[in-house]
């Protein structure tokens, strides 16, 4: 019986520890596929010879998603439930909604990003923050030559360095 109450005890300490690395190996998984998928959008306009943008959208549901399209700016939207709507005049490469259930939230920039199709460069640079519900934040930097490189504005963590 005292096994079992030590068990419990230490238990109980545990877990609001094993939450907490859930929480931030979660925000890192979500940087990880945005940095990725903006590597992505570089890659295929350098590939296909068009310009490709990535657009990032608030939902009616408070929550976000982005699209990554050919086309003008504007030729594709996205919903909450990752389903990019497009005109004719543009194609969705990947579109993706983060769960609203995983409490991080995308920061939307004003203009959607364009990567240029002959030299892989962005228009305008952009600073895309990722932020969890306890604060803990990733910002994703996109250069004018199109790179991304992670930071965070909080302590050092995750192997990330300091913006």
């Amino acid at each position: 019986m005292i096994g079992l109450v030590i068990t419990v005890l230490l238990l109980g300490q545990a877990l609001p520890m094993l939450t907490d690395l859930i929480a931030r190996q979660r925000l890192l998984t979500q940087a990880a596929e945005l940095e990725t998928d903006l590597v992505l959008a570089r890659s295929l306009a350098m590939t296909s010879g068009h310009t490709v943008r990535f657009a990032a959208y608030r939902t009616d549901s408070g929550g976000n998603c982005y699209v990554i399209h050919t086309g003008p700016a504007g030729a594709c939207t996205c919903d909450g439930d990752a389903q990019a709507r497009c005109n004719a005049a543009g194609e969705a490469l990947r579109t993706f909604a983060p769960s609203q259930r995983s409490g991080i939230q995308v920061s939307v920039p004003s203009r959607p990003l364009a990567f240029d199709a002959g030299l892989g460069t962005v228009t305008p640079t952009a600073t895309l923050r990722l932020t969890d519900t306890a604060g803990r934040a990733i910002h994703q930097v996109i250069n004018v030559l199109g790179r991304v490189r992670s930071c965070t504005p909080n302590p050092v963590w995750g192997g990330l360095h300091r913006c």
